[in-house]
């Protein structure tokens, strides 16, 4: 996995904190001595390229008869299911991710019932680990009979090393700030007092909804063109240092 690393615009938190009188105080563990210290903030960003991919693909049917609703969904998710397994998807990466039944009826002008049907919607969640295959499969999922794809969401399975990456690189930068910032008001770092760490990554996503209002039919394709983009790994790091 290739890795690019992106150096974030630093925000730089300069606390000069006096003994004298109206400044903020911070004390030493020998808790009579107070110290003058320098507090800085530092983020280091990653950028990893995704290699696993989810996407919540909804059939929906409609009938008189709430059996014949129910039975219709059912064969068209089989039908889906089957395409994806035959395309190489595990079976234990199909899930049905919600299941509702619901009457939805029709009024005249009088406010009467005209009449009923019931709409039956079935989502299933299906995990794709060979994302070269994303555009393929997308087709075949909206040609098999899908009438709605729910967004798709793009993943790293490990993020251990790119968090290493991210937080030296907040750690190095927030450093670099307290020796800039030491150097610039004429004094010199001692010992760190406090050191906080905060991590955080954001998936890209490609569409909040694909489809007609969530519920519309989409365009059936061979390939439909899919970028997965990059997956942002980010640390901030914030470090008191003594100053004399």
């Amino acid at each position: 996995m290739k890795n690019k690393y992106l150096l974030a615009g630093l925000t730089i938190l300069m606390m000069v904190l006096f003994a004298a009188c109206g400044g903020t105080q911070s004390t030493l563990s020998s808790g009579s001595e107070t110290a003058k210290s320098i507090t800085v903030t530092g983020t280091g960003i990653v950028k990893v390229v995704p290699d696993i991919a989810y996407i919540n693909v909804g059939i929906t049917t409609q009938n008189e008869s709430v059996t014949d609703a129910i039975e219709e969904n059912s064969n068209q998710a089989q039908i889906i299911k089957n395409e994806l397994i035959s395309s190489g998807i595990a079976e234990e990466d199909i899930q049905t991710s919600s299941f509702s039944v619901y009457p939805q009826s029709n009024y005249d002008y009088n406010g009467i019932i005209t009449n009923t049907t019931f709409v039956v919607n079935n989502n299933v969640y299906i995990t794709v680990r060979d994302l070269n295959t994303m555009g393929e499969l997308l087709g075949k999922v909206t040609a098999s009979g899908a009438n709605s794809i729910y967004g798709i969401s793009f993943d790293v399975q490990d993020k251990s090393t790119a968090l290493t990456q991210s937080r030296e690189l907040a750690i190095e930068f927030a450093k670099q700030q307290a020796e800039e910032v030491a150097a610039a008001s004429g004094v010199k770092l001692g010992e760190i007092l406090t050191v906080s760490v905060y991590s955080n990554d954001v998936p890209y996503i490609v569409s909040d909804s694909y489809g007609m209002g969530g519920g519309g039919y989409p365009v059936s394709a061979t390939k439909i063109p899919i970028s997965a983009g990059n997956y942002v790994i980010s640390s901030s790091v914030t470090i008191q240092y003594v100053i004399d």
